[in-house]
């Protein structure tokens, strides 16, 4: 029987011949779905347990939001801001991760979302490399290097995940629910802790933080540590919160499409910008606001390579994510096409369903013609696909074009399935060319973890008066003498007055990513002191993972696999573990 939408073209509904009277159409339907629903539930945990018991495979994790300048590089060997070997790109919406990968902002911000709900936040003039994203039996393991700026994390860690990041000083770790900033600093680096609790790791001491406290430690004194209260927000702590907020209510109320009490990321994203349509046979299915019956599901988008996963589709929209990587696609003719999440997605995609470059079947005819087919739910890989009778959508320029082949032209072709398309046939139109990021200097003016943080990097005339506690034009002007005697004279009084404590922490908004003269860059950015991160180990954390209701709210109370990787390794990567919805 074909797929039918309820409430649309259940006329299509055959009565049993052994039927003496009328049955009523929904008592067939909600039969046959239940007995449906019990088997493949019943698969799916089979299925679960076989994948648990050896899951080793690469890790990969979505870019869920590019503010600005974004830009990343991968398989760089050491310092990649140091490297002359790093190849610099521009970022895109959805970009995929793996390890190996480093992320940099510069007059931007970042989210990195991971498969169970543990997500990153990169403020401006920041640089995160995913040192270690592995799997194994399950257990995924990530080790976060943060090389320069600031980031926020929230983490949930599963039953055996580890979750850690390096600064320039030390290393945090976090074995269960809880959320904190990092901010590295050329002369020191600052943790704040505002959910749960972590472990701050230096050489061989450990110090534990919970809720509320904030650690600093200055560069080169493993002595000069200090614990104290959080510091008030700041503009990128509400940006964090806000974020929080968002994907947590969307997260929430998508939920009860799926029928999954498990994370995956990009749920948020379908419930904003989609609906969802009940469809016999295959449940809930979802298609994008403002589509018509005719849509291509591969209009919005373009090609990436990647040569650990291929030619790999990234949709431009937000919600491009989870269609393109999980699941498949059906062909309602009522609706067009729907994307559905597909039979065991009770268990979510955080580690139990593989990464797809894209959910299509590549097909080449006699011909030559290449042709893409979006892929059905029951498809057997290597064989004819089932939507090939729905819809090829010819493969031409570099592309695949947004309007699919007549039936009558494909169905007089002889199609053969290929393991990938042809290398030629592709071109990477999503990603650019980018420079490299500029090291930026960021230093802590005032002692103490309630430091202000000043931040300076190149063609800008602008510096930080720490006599006025302020920011003043340091451009060279003509002086006079009298001018420049009084200039001497206040720097021998600020040099005996020494230098004034400040607190509180300065918005990181344009004011505060000031750029100092190219002839003073050298002095103002010494080499980045990031350590090697420490081993991993498992965690205490319970199995799952998640968020919990509400955004965390910093000066309050608010709120990944193993196959461990060595440093200069080349990088391996996925898609990983459980975890609750937020």
């Amino acid at each position: 029987m074909e797929p039918v939408a309820w409430g649309v073209a259940t006329s299509r509904v055959r009565r049993p011949s052994y039927c003496c009277a009328p049955c009523p159409k929904g008592l067939i339907m909600n039969t046959r779905l239940i007995l449906r629903f019990i088997f493949l539930t019943l698969f799916a945990l089979v299925f679960a347990g076989w994948l648990r018991a050896d899951s080793s495979h690469a890790r990969i994790i979505r870019l869920s939001l590019v503010q600005g300048d974004v830009r990343f590089t991968r398989d760089v060997q050491g310092d990649p801001l140091a490297s002359d070997k790093a190849i610099w790109e521009g970022a895109t919406l959805n970009l995929p991760i793996r390890q190996g990968y480093v992320l940099a902002t510069d007059h931007g911000r970042a989210e990195v979302e991971f498969e169970n709900g543990a997500m990153a936040f990169l403020a401006e003039n920041t640089v995160l490399e995913f040192y270690d994203l592995s799997l194994e039996d399950g257990a995924k393991t990530t080790r976060l290097v943060l090389r320069q700026g600031t980031a926020s994390f929230y983490v949930n860690p599963g039953n055996g995940d580890y979750f850690s990041v390096t600064g320039g000083d030390f290393t945090v770790e976090a074995d269960g629910r809880a959320a904190f900033r990092l901010d590295n600093f050329d002369d020191g680096s600052v943790v704040d802790v505002t959910k749960g609790r972590v472990s701050v790791l230096r050489k061989k001491k450990t110090t534990a933080l919970v809720k509320g406290q904030s650690l600093s430690m200055r560069a080169g004194d493993n002595d000069a540590t200090n614990v104290g209260r959080l510091p008030e927000n700041d503009d990128f702590d509400r940006w964090v919160a806000g974020r929080e907020d968002a994907v947590t209510t969307a997260t929430n109320a998508g939920q009860q499409y799926v029928n999954s009490s498990y994370y995956s990321s990009g749920i948020a994203d379908l419930y904003t910008y989609g609906s969802w349509y009940p469809v016999s046979g295959y449940g809930n299915c979802w298609r994008p606001y403002g589509v018509g019956l005719g849509w291509s599901p591969f209009a919005s988008g373009g090609w990436f390579m990647d040569p650990v996963f291929g030619s790999t589709f990234i949709g431009a929209q937000p919600w491009g994510w989870l269609p393109y990587h999980f699941g498949g696609w059906v062909f309602d003719p009522f609706f067009g096409w729907l994307w559905s999440p597909g039979f065991g997605f009770g268990l979510g995609f955080n580690g139990f369903a593989p990464f797809r470059p894209v959910t299509g079947v590549f097909i080449r005819s006699k011909t030559g013609l290449i042709g893409l087919v979006p892929v059905h739910p029951l498809d057997v890989r290597g064989k004819e696909p089932i939507n090939l009778a729905k819809g090829v959508f010819p493969v031409a320029g570099g592309t695949v074009t947004q309007q699919a082949m007549a039936s009558s032209t494909a169905a007089g072709e002889s199609w053969k399935v290929l393991k990938a398309p042809p290398r030629e046939s592709l071109m990477n139109t999503t990603v650019a060319a980018s420079a490299a990021p500029p090291r930026v200097s960021r230093t802590i003016v005032g002692g103490g973890s309630n430091a202000r943080v000043v931040t300076l990097d190149r063609n800008s005339s602008i510096v930080y008066d720490a006599r006025e506690h302020r920011f003043v034009n340091g451009a060279p002007v003509a002086q006079t003498a009298e001018a420049k005697n009084a200039e001497r004279t206040d720097a021998m009084k600020e040099g005996l007055a020494g230098e004034r404590a400040v607190q509180g922490r300065v918005e990181t908004r344009a004011a505060v990513n000031m750029r100092v003269p190219a002839a003073n860059v050298r002095a103002a950015t010494p080499p980045s002191r990031a350590i090697t991160p420490p081993p991993a180990r498992a965690s205490t954390g319970s199995f799952g993972g998640g968020w919990s209701q509400g955004a965390s709210s910093r000066g309050s109370a608010s709120a990944s696999h193993s196959a461990s990787a060595s440093a200069g390794a080349s990088h391996a990567s996925s898609a990983g573990s459980s975890g609750h919805p937020h």
